[in-house]
């Protein structure tokens, strides 16, 4: 039994209907404070659904959602950074001209106090939180590997380099929970490698993990608890070693044949 103050975010019984379509039927988990929670399935399963729902991209036609103990509607994605959930997406969406320092600034800003009239009129407290904003965006660049590109636009960097940045960039927002829609996708073995132990150095350091991915190994290398959905469904919910060995989750990516 999971005690309610150790758990972060709780979802039940979410639906979506694109039309004709039934992308996601009850669908519902728990994921605990300090977990790397894996969501996992085939092809059109439903995941990158499930976290637009979850990250207030689409609405949900059915559902129940608690965060830190508390009734939480997913709304406009500002709206969700500022109660704490930060997300990247399957394709990089950098500003590709601007530096990876100010795409990380731009992250931040969604903690800043200051306001248009103060960003306007550079009053000193705007000035003073301005600077705080430079030294944290920097901060985080050497964290996850990428300081020495910080005057660099976005664009040039290299693909890993520039999920990394992402990551980045959702950091600064402080979230309770990181949401990593696919990072590993298109990384070599030695990006992924590296991406691996950011996200352990990340858990470590006390942020919760939802990790999107279909880099199997990965997940079941790398996540505390893992869900599996198939057709807009989950099939199996577990500790990765559990969920490995399910016929269903089995059938679904390998074939009843197998």
């Amino acid at each position: 039994m999971v005690a309610q103050q150790d758990v972060l975010l709780s979802v039940k019984g979410v639906s979506k209907r694109f039309g004709g379509l039934q992308a996601l039927s009850d669908v519902g988990i728990t994921i605990r404070r300090g977990q790397i929670y894996g969501l996992i399935g085939p092809n059109g399963a439903g995941k990158t659904t499930f976290f637009n729902v979850i990250t207030g991209l689409y609405q949900a036609d059915t559902g129940t959602f608690e965060l830190s103990g508390k009734p939480y509607s997913p709304s406009a994605p500002h709206e969700v950074a500022r109660a704490g959930i930060a997300r990247t997406f399957q394709n990089i969406r950098l500003f590709g001209e601007m530096t990876a320092l100010e795409n990380v600034m731009v992250g931040r800003h969604v903690r800043t106090h200051a306001g248009v009239i103060g960003a306007v009129l550079r009053t000193p407290s705007a000035r003073a939180e301005e600077a705080g904003i430079r030294q944290r965006a920097m901060e985080l660049l050497e964290y996850v590997g990428v300081a020495k590109y910080a005057d660099f636009r976005a664009r040039t960097l290299s693909y890993g380099d520039q999920r990394r940045l992402e990551i980045a960039r959702a950091l600064a927002t402080d979230p309770h929970l990181l949401a990593l829609d696919e990072p590993a996708a298109g990384m070599n073995a030695t990006e992924k490698q590296s991406l691996r132990g950011l996200l352990e150095s990340i858990s470590r350091d006390g942020r919760t993990i939802l990790l999107i991915e279909h880099d199997v190994k990965l997940v079941m290398g790398l996540c505390n608890r893992v869900t599996v959905l198939d057709y807009g469904k989950p099939i199996a919910e577990g500790e990765p070693a559990d969920v490995q060995k399910n016929p269903a989750v089995i059938e679904a990516y390998l074939g009843g044949g197998h």
